[in-house]
């Protein structure tokens, strides 16, 4: 009998922890090894983090949240409301979306199946680790020449991490043109091209099919565009 009152107590703490409201967007999944503590689902606007929706989860690792889908933008899954160091980053759209993690390593592997805009995120992602460890490894080697005050490797470092960087810009405008019809595009232009010229900012823009340039991230980086050429 206790037993069966202690289940029904979780399954009313669960019920009346969670939230209530709608959305054209289901968000669901288990945290494994989560026995307690509070996911909150949160995206920006107006510059400001929000909350959309919220559970407290209390011996139960199964969550679902919800929220309203305009436009696909990028969405935080938080643990206890903490976006420093616990964090899962998603492109939130219409539809749902399963996203799976190990509470010990929240946010380092998660699994996300649902969302096509992250799944073309993922593919730019994996390309763009090889940078990033590239990068590193100049760093590293640019270090080592200075302090050997090796002046000629020091020159040759910053040539060749210049002409990463370049590579790393030109890989970026050909992937957003080649997936023009994502709101991954015009994301990538806004987050990820801050070293490439106005020239090939507008060849990505022009790039855009009409649905996307009238999405949130379409109209951020027309205005965007708009900007620094009033500059």
């Amino acid at each position: 009998m206790k037993k069966i009152i202690t289940l029904l107590l979780v399954s009313f703490l669960m019920t009346a922890c969670s939230s209530k409201k709608e959305g054209n967007m289901l968000v669901q999944g288990q945290i494994k090894g989560l026995k307690k503590g509070t996911l909150y689902l949160q995206k920006m606007k107006d510059s400001l983090l929000i909350s959309v929706d919220s559970i407290s989860l209390l011996g139960n690792d199964q969550f679902r949240l919800t929220d309203d889908v305009a436009s696909s933008v990028l969405y935080y899954l938080t643990f206890d409301g903490n976006t420093t160091d616990k964090r899962i980053l998603f492109f939130g759209e219409k539809g749902t979306i399963t996203i799976n993690d190990k509470v010990e390593q929240f946010g380092y592997h998660p699994e996300i199946i649902g969302s096509k805009n992250q799944e073309i995120l993922d593919r730019y992602n994996t390309v763009m680790r090889k940078f990033q460890n590239k990068r590193l490894e100049y760093i590293k080697q640019d270090f080592d020449a200075k302090k050997a005050n090796d002046t000629k490797l020091i020159a040759q470092l910053e040539n060749d991490y210049n002409k990463l960087i370049r590579r790393k810009v030109l890989f970026t405008t050909n992937f957003a043109i080649s997936n023009a019809d994502s709101e991954v595009a015009p994301y990538l232009a806004l987050t990820e091209m801050y070293d490439a010229s106005l020239k090939m900012l507008d060849t990505v823009n022009n790039s855009l099919s009409e649905n996307i340039k009238k999405s949130d991230y379409g109209k951020r980086f027309q205005d965007y565009l708009n900007k620094i050429k009033k500059e």
